[in-house]
């Protein structure tokens, strides 16, 4: 479970500074933004989503602490009165990615494109929008699936009936 939570987290990551040259990354983190454009970058990476897998790596964490037990059940007490400890320096870590992905989000929309966006998530179409976003998504990734299984046999064919005419047979 963790592991998927990882990779999830991890590709959301690598989908959002995607194509950005290091020293732009440096300086999208190290730009002095506005308190208020901050505050609009937040407010879009919650609504979009883009914070969501946090959560879940920070309870996919402790759940994993809590399944140390599973061998030692004379340790539980204990390891829960250090799980419940650690908590809030969990959720202050995750705040930290969080304050990360609004600066991330800030260092590529200005400040009244934010302001635009976080609108329009909050409007009625923002909300069915955000509504029906994971319903669209896993729609279009297991059509991508298809596609991509179609494509590679069209090409496949295509390719051996050209270099069949070349006199190349493929196999």
């Amino acid at each position: 479970m963790i592991r998927t939570t990882l990779r999830c987290a991890a590709t959301c990551i690598a989908l959002l500074l995607v194509g950005l040259p290091a020293n732009a990354q440096t300086a999208a983190l190290a730009t002095n933004f506005s308190a208020q454009h901050l505050v609009y970058a937040r407010e879009v990476a919650d609504a979009s989503g883009l914070t969501k897998p946090l959560d879940a790596i920070v309870q996919d964490v402790v759940r994993s602490l809590e399944q140390m037990n599973v061998t030692r059940p004379e340790i539980r007490n204990d390891l829960h009165a250090v799980i419940e400890a650690l908590r809030p320096e969990l959720e202050k870590q995750k705040q930290q990615m969080v304050e990360l992905a609004a600066r991330t989000v800030a260092g590529r929309m200005t400040e009244d494109e934010l302001r635009e966006v976080a609108g329009f998530f909050k409007s009625p179409v923002g909300q069915r929008y955000l509504e029906t976003e994971p319903l669209i998504l896993t729609d279009f990734v297991r059509d991508m699936g298809t596609w991509t299984q179609n494509i590679a046999e069209f090409a496949m064919h295509r390719a051996r009936d050209e270099m069949g005419k070349k006199g190349h047979a493929l196999q």
